[in-house]
């Protein structure tokens, strides 16, 4: 129901000259220029403690967007030739997703540029993901206050729906990470042979991360969906339903969805041998929290949505699930920046749901009780009779920005098409060479 916070990684100075001779092409000046990019998000990253708003955030995501196009210059610049490599350069990174002893998140030497690139653009979705947790932070409850103007509610959801898209992309460079750059790394056997792997190198982290991002852009796709119906149904929890409420099936299968998504997170991040490093108890915590929240609402608007012994099974079903959830929702479990403020957050908005799940509860038993009479099915029977989950938002898959400099980039399109020019001048119209016109020994 919420937005993990991340904590941002620090890295060491590197000098990509140290590593890398030219080829064919003089690159000395471009790469001083990448090692400069490297050393600015290096030295705003030793300021992440102090990263705390959407002008922060807006300026780290900025500054690896500015460093991005510099490391796949050299990535493609090593693969083509065109540049020489010396010896393999070490990055030094600190992981902040390895489960650890100590109160500060270990620093790890970690060779070659696949590494790199990878804790690159796990920065910048940790900056992305917390950008949008900051931007809903900052709306508050809005769709429940009185008196908001509709141009404001607009407004409001349209800071909404930029915390989504913000998310989905967050979600398409997680899963770059995973099925792009972690699994073309991996075909070189010698890659990352004999260092202990951190979560961050990890494939079924980095899709892990991509399911999670993508089941809170689910969730907030949800709240706007609501937000229309949300004062209503705050100055009356229970039945009936105003007529601005989205239909409860779609809800169910949109929470479905959510909660589907939360428990596949929570799987991959549970490693599978003692060969694995473990990532940090917060982020698995938040992962089972989050199935467990989403499939309770599933069961509530089920129960909503139907009549009878059916709808009467649904939301005791529901309501034991939240109630089951309102004592964890106490657990640090939302990442290290979140405190106390966030959980608290958190376990009043499973307290609303249950209070809701309470009102309908009592309204569809005394239904039930004195109209229908019809029998509470099992959970057994209702689990067969949960439908397929559906989405509201798609994944935003990321696109390598256009190089700096090298294969690619429009000044190295630019120096081919000149020496083509340049090459067809000298041979002539016959191709046979200028000097062929004029007789041996004559061409000057």
């Amino acid at each position: 129901m919420s937005i993990f916070a991340f904590e941002l990684p620090t890295t060491g100075s590197l000098s990509f000259a140290d590593y890398f001779d030219n080829g064919p092409y003089s690159y000395t000046a471009r790469l001083s220029e990448a090692t400069q990019a490297r050393a600015n998000l290096r030295a705003l990253l030793k300021e992440s403690k102090h990263v705390d708003g959407d002008k922060d955030y807006l300026r780290l995501v900025k500054t690896l967007e500015e460093y991005l196009p510099y490391l796949y210059s050299i990535i493609n610049c090593v693969a083509s030739g065109d540049l020489i490599q010396k010896s393999e350069p070490v990055f030094s990174w600190r992981t902040t997703l390895s489960a650890h002893i100590f109160s500060a998140s270990p620093r790890l030497s970690l060779p070659s540029l696949p590494a790199e690139l990878t804790f690159s653009l796990h920065t910048l979705a940790f900056a992305l993901s917390n950008l949008a947790r900051h931007t809903v932070s900052a709306l508050g409850s809005y769709e429940h206050e009185r008196g908001l103007s509709e141009a404001e509610r607009v407004a409001k959801d349209e800071r909404l729906a930029f915390a989504v898209s913000l998310l989905c992309r967050a979600s398409g460079l997680w899963a770059h990470v995973g099925e792009g750059v972690l699994a073309d790394a991996e075909r070189n056997e010698k890659w990352m042979q004999g260092v202990e792997r951190p979560p961050e190198v990890r494939k079924d982290v980095a899709l892990a991360l991509s399911k999670l991002a993508l089941s809170a852009a689910q969730a907030l796709a949800i709240r706007k969906l609501l937000t229309k119906s949300a004062y209503d149904t705050t100055v009356s929890p229970g039945p009936p339903l105003p007529k601005s409420h989205p239909s409860p099936a779609l809800l169910a299968k949109l929470h479905l969805e959510a909660a589907a998504l939360c428990g596949s997170a929570h799987a991959l991040l549970t490693p599978s041998s003692s060969a694995q490093s473990e990532v940090i108890q917060p982020l698995r915590q938040f992962s089972a929290g989050g199935a467990a929240v989403h499939l309770a609402l599933a069961h509530k608007w089920l129960g909503v949505a139907a009549s009878g012994g059916e709808a009467v099974g649904y939301l005791t079903w529901a309501k034991s699930e939240l109630e089951d959830q309102k004592d964890g929702g106490g657990r640090k479990s939302g990442g290290k920046d979140e405190g106390k403020e966030g959980r608290k957050g958190r376990r009043d908005r499973v307290l609303e749901e249950l209070n809701s799940v309470t009102e309908f509860l009592r309204h569809y038993k005394k239904l039930n009780d004195t109209l229908s009479f019809q029998p509470v099915p099992s959970q057994a029977e209702l689990q067969a009779r949960v439908p397929a989950g559906r989405m509201a938002v798609a994944i935003k898959p990321f696109e390598k920005p256009a190089p700096a400099f090298g294969p690619g980039s429009v000044e190295y399109v630019r120096r081919q098409v000149e020496e083509i020019v340049v090459r067809d001048e000298s041979e002539g119209p016959s191709g046979h060479g200028a000097g062929s016109y004029a007789g041996a020994g004559s061409y000057f």
